[in-house]
């Protein structure tokens, strides 16, 4: 999953919250003693001598043997005031001539190329006292042309990279108070040779006092400098940090610790059984999968207002971003919690098992995203799935999400004509900007109706197979092979086929067409059914809904009037086709009288479900670029939100579904 996550259900952000007198299992880390954390990122039990990386074959056009020398490669990120990050990059070259060198643009996770090229400055090239002509390609911009003169053995890059200041000026990666450090931002790499053949030794100089986590091997720590063993580009690439004047790490066991840098330390004081839970969902991810694809894995999360949301997979880490009340406020937050056990999965799905076509040997070879529906949708199930297993979300709080995707779906007129492959193309096409109509286009509904196929599939193992298989199984044979390999094994449709006709035999095949690759497809609510349940409307919120309005401060109309507006009347949302588009109103409108009284919630409400006599029409004073006028949205049907109500009594699929797998006393669950 991408940063900035669009509105996508969970997904919106999908961007968003410990106590000090608490017991000594849960001990606060020093803040100023740096060298205590890089120690401890080392403390794992040593692995051994020969690690396996299954790995793809990298294409003919690129070098694959390894690159001469080591790139020394070095971040000073203390200029948190102005938030630049000044990098100072020596690499070693062979011969005389060009040597063209790239900043990362196809970036994985970010499904599209996102590369920051705009916001780097200062760029120049030496060797000795000779400063070097280069030259950008004009129908390559992230690719530098620089002329080695004869004898020259290695080259000094400098440039600076002017991260955003504010959310206007794109995502913010550096604050007063702590700092996201992503390295292919400040670095550059020799063209034609596959990422993995460059060996690259990174140091990072945070400001003092600072404390910092990332997957990276052999700290060396001197002051607020850090030296890390050296490494290939790749794996550099795919272990950033996170960085921060408050900082407080959990160990939750197998290796796996909870790393959390946040604007105000009163925002780190977590009480036991909100550890104990992400505890637990480590213990259930486990359960799951069976096989592990890394040696220590590190949850990086930064509980913040400033530092920009992020949601990102790492092979042995993940950045996260939530609220500052994540912890503090835990009983009002349920719905932000499924961010971790989402980037958590992905250590299985998307980064050891990856779509053939989107694993590439560089970062300048395009990706093909049609697989998402794998990558991100099953992710999007098993995050709902081991939340509520964990104890990170209750039973009522998935439900609810299914509900509200069920609901889109169900009264989506994009389904029309785009199919959900076409949508897995969406971060390419369209970057995640806002736009009219989006019920119309659609967006990177991969994830969410994704998760809802993917219920489907595993409400039909379980019926055809008598209770006896279920989409467990395929997670632990497709995702938990090969224990202990740190590669990537790549994947193709046929293999999921395959893999999922060794669990239960079925046209799947047919079932992903129909589904995922053919337009107007039918709304994703089979799994729902088959599971015992049944998608309803009610006149007040559900759970997940009524949580997400709270924290947005929005009133969502979307499955009665088909609008979404703001405390103050501002319409944020309009559904094609529904009661407000109908009447001409559009994202920018603001509603500023409800029947002649001044815009409220309370009033708006009171609107709609007096309509539902017949005889008491919504009259609504809009305005649009200065221009007013009086509309009555054609609605008779009230307040609409969506539930999922029980079928019989008794539980059902669904409800065994999120039971937990972990022993009953392994962790406390929390409710």
């Amino acid at each position: 999953m991408d940063d900035d996550r669009i509105n996508l259900g969970r997904h919106q952000s999908i961007v968003r919250r410990l106590s000090l007198r608490h017991s000594a299992r849960f001990f606060l880390l020093p803040l100023l003693a740096f060298s205590t954390v890089a120690t401890a990122q080392t403390s794992a039990p040593a692995a051994a001598t020969t690690v396996t990386r299954t790995m793809p074959s990298a294409p003919s056009g690129l070098r694959d043997a390894p690159y001469p020398g080591v790139i020394q490669l070095e971040v000073d990120a203390t200029d948190v005031a102005r938030a630049i990050y000044s990098v100072r990059q020596t690499i070693p070259v062979t011969g005389t001539g060009r040597l063209t060198l790239r900043y990362p643009e196809w970036l994985p996770g970010k499904h599209a190329p996102r590369g920051a090229i705009a916001d780097i400055a200062g760029l120049t090239f030496t060797a000795g006292n000779r400063t070097l002509t280069w030259r950008r390609q004009a129908t390559d911009v992230y690719a530098f042309d620089i002329d080695i003169p004869s004898g020259v053995r290695q080259i000094e890059a400098r440039f600076q990279f002017l991260s955003p200041t504010r959310n206007s000026e794109g995502r913010v990666v550096m604050t007063p108070a702590m700092l996201n450090l992503q390295w292919e931002q400040v670095s550059l790499y020799p063209a034609g040779h596959a990422t993995r053949a460059i060996r690259i030794q990174p140091t990072v100089i945070l400001p003092q006092g600072w404390t910092g986590a990332a997957a990276l091997d052999g700290p060396q720590v001197s002051g607020n400098r850090i030296r890390y063993a050296a490494t290939d580009y790749e794996t550099l690439i795919d272990s950033p940090m996170f960085a921060g004047a408050y900082f407080r790490r959990w160990d939750l066991g197998s290796n796996v610790r909870l790393n959390v840098v946040a604007d105000d330390p009163s925002a780190l004081e977590a009480r036991p059984e909100h550890i104990a839970a992400h505890m637990a969902l480590v213990e259930e991810t486990l359960a799951l999968f069976g096989g592990r694809h890394f040696d220590r894995y590190e949850f990086l999360l930064a509980l913040t207002n400033e530092l920009g949301g992020i949601g990102l997979e790492h092979h042995r880490s993940s950045e996260n971003s939530r609220d500052p009340d994540y912890f503090t406020g835990w009983d009002a937050n349920g719905s932000e919690r499924g961010l971790l056990p989402h980037e958590f999965v992905h250590s299985w799905n998307g980064k050891y098992r990856r779509p053939e076509r989107l694993w590439t040997a560089d970062f300048a070879t395009p990706m093909d995203d049609r697989l998402l529906w794998v990558y991100e949708g099953q992710t999007s199930y098993w995050d709902l799935i081991l939340a509520a297993r964990s104890g990170l979300q209750s039973r009522e709080m998935v439900l609810a999400e299914w509900a509200r995707y069920a609901a889109i779906y169900q009264s989506q007129p994009g389904r029309s004509w785009r199919s959900l492959e076409d949508t897995t193309l969406d971060p390419i096409i369209a970057a995640r900007k806002p736009r009219p109509f989006p019920s119309a286009t659609r967006t990177e509904d991969y994830y969410n109706e994704g998760s809802l196929i993917w219920l489907e599939a595993d409400m039909l193992i379980r019926q055809q197979s008598g209770g006896r298989k279920s989409l467990d199984d395929f997670a632990r044979a497709f995702f938990g092979v090969r224990d202990g390999d740190r590669g990537v094994l790549t994947y193709s449709f046929d293999d999921v086929v395959d893999t999922l006709n060794s669990i239960q035999p079925y046209d799947w095949a047919g079932f992903f067409r129909t589904r995922v690759m053919e337009p107007a497809a039918p709304a994703p609510l089979a799994g729902l059914t088959l599971g015992g349940y049944q998608l309803v409307y009610r006149d007040t919120p559900n759970v997940f809904d009524a949580e997400r309005a709270r924290e947005s401060k929005i009133l969502d109309l979307t499955f009665s009037l088909g609008v979404v507006v703001s405390k103050d009347g501002d319409v944020s949302s309009v559904q094609f086709g529904g009661p407000m588009f109908n009447e001409g109103v559009v994202n920018g409108t603001r509603i500023v009288a409800v029947n002649g009284m001044a815009y409220e919630e309370g009033r708006m409400r009171a609107a709609v479900t007096a309509a539902m006599d017949g005889r008491t029409p919504i009259s609504l004073l809009v305005e649009r670029g200065g221009r007013y006028r009086t509309i009555t949205p054609a609605w008779t049907g009230g307040l609409r939100y969506p539930h999922l109500a029980r079928v019989g009594s008794g539980p059902t699929l669904i409800d065994r579904l999120l039971d937990p797998r972990r022993p009953a006393n392994a962790a406390a669950s929390v409710p």
